[in-house]
């Protein structure tokens, strides 16, 4: 990625004008995988890796848009009756200002020049971290306030509806209203979130499998509609539930009987999984960090078990990881088939993990993974600096 100074010149010598710079971040969600379309609990972390665009406005309702990582641009009208997706990765800018104008903003033309550090395909969001870089762009631009919860929704919205991928609102939420040195529990039916602090004697360490299997997308697709079956089949039983969110364990186990099995593993990951992103949340609210790496360890058997969105390269970084002294938890985050691991690992042990992850992944795969060691960080702005 290109630095700040030279995102400006280069967006200079594209287009012309003078640009503002805005960034989103990316995130890594610490527990509480593929619960948020469930209407369930969340733990993600903003990050400092971001997504940055430099923008100026324009007064002829177009919007030109260049991406330095993939080096195509694009234009398109915000006036066109009837947009359609290009099946690239412009559908994310132009969703996005598509949304924003049908809930009444409207929307004045800009040219966009976009650059990241957030890797693509790594599930850190890097999808999220462009729509609210651009929605929080498009709205400065045009002289309109930013409600973050809004531009959330309205993102999440141009993922669902435009982009085709029925991605619950996590990923958008955090890079809105994510912290420096927090995790953010999200309730993904009431929005209602709280900021749990991060103990300064833990590093949040990513590691990047490299590998991203190809049936992902519609992976994803299929786990939410098993989901959505399972509690079509139990609202017999259960009348009041409109979401895995609503059933507990006890309730889940008692009408097992009326689930095929597959949709049974599908429910139980998610019953399941909501309860430890709450205990989770006590857990760094009270500094217990062994508790919340245990629970990091139960919820990725969970996603290879019961879920089945994990991988062999996944498993493998994640056994590697189990045993290393001084971790005290790691699972797979992201979508799944691919993508990251995190762990939660003392500070003085991250040399030493680090160094053992990759020498021990490479021996087992032949590939050399990217490790990276975060800080949570703050949610989408503008750049002074």
């Amino acid at each position: 990625m290109v630095g700040r100074a030279e995102l400006k010149d280069r967006f200079r010598q594209a287009f012309a004008g003078e640009p503002r710079l805005y960034r989103a971040p990316g995130r890594v969600n610490l527990i509480g995988e593929h619960t948020d379309y469930n209407d369930g609990f969340v733990l993600p972390a903003a990050l400092e890796l971001s997504t940055f665009v430099a923008a100026a406005a324009r007064r002829d309702g177009r919007l030109r848009v260049h991406s330095l990582h993939v080096g195509a641009t694009v234009e398109f009208a915000l006036d066109d009756p009837a947009p359609s997706p290009r099946r690239d990765w412009s559908d994310y800018v132009r969703g996005v200002a598509v949304m924003l104008e049908r809930v009444g903003h409207r929307l004045v033309g800009a040219d966009l020049l976009i650059d990241s550090d957030v890797p693509i395909g790594s599930g850190l969001s890097s999808s999220a971290a462009l729509e609210v870089s651009t929605g929080y762009a498009l709205l400065d631009c045009a002289g309109l306030a930013v409600d973050r919860t809004q531009l959330a929704l309205c993102c999440q919205r141009a993922e669902n509806e435009f982009v085709g991928m029925r991605c619950g609102i996590m990923d958008q939420f955090v890079s809105c209203h994510g912290a420096a040195g927090h995790a953010l529990l999200l309730d993904c039916r009431s929005l209602a979130f709280r900021l749990a602090p991060i103990d300064p004697s833990v590093r949040l360490v990513v590691c990047n499998s490299m590998v991203r299997h190809e049936l992902a997308g519609g992976e994803y697709n299929l786990r939410r509609a098993e989901c959505e079956r399972g509690v079509a089949l139990l609202k017999p039983a259960l009348p009041g539930i409109r979401a895995l969110r609503d059933v507990s364990m006890a309730e889940l186990t008692a009408h097992v009987a009326m689930l095929p099995e597959l949709t049974l593993r599908r429910c139980r990951h998610v019953v399941a999984e909501n309860d430890r992103v709450l205990r989770a949340g006590a857990a760094l609210e009270g500094g217990q960090v062994e508790e919340f790496g245990r629970l990091m360890n139960e919820s990725h058997r969970s996603m290879r078990d019961d879920y089945e969105i994990s991988c062999r390269e996944l498993d493998i970084l994640v056994d590697l990881a189990w045993g290393v002294e001084g971790v005290l938890g790691s699972r797979m985050t992201g979508g799944g088939f691919g993508g990251c691991t995190v762990s939660m690992v003392r500070a003085d042990a991250v040399e030493r993990f680090c160094a053992s992850l990759a020498a021990g992944y490479a021996a087992a795969t032949g590939i050399t993974p990217e490790i990276l060691v975060c800080s949570p960080g703050d949610g989408v702005s503008i750049v002074t600096d």
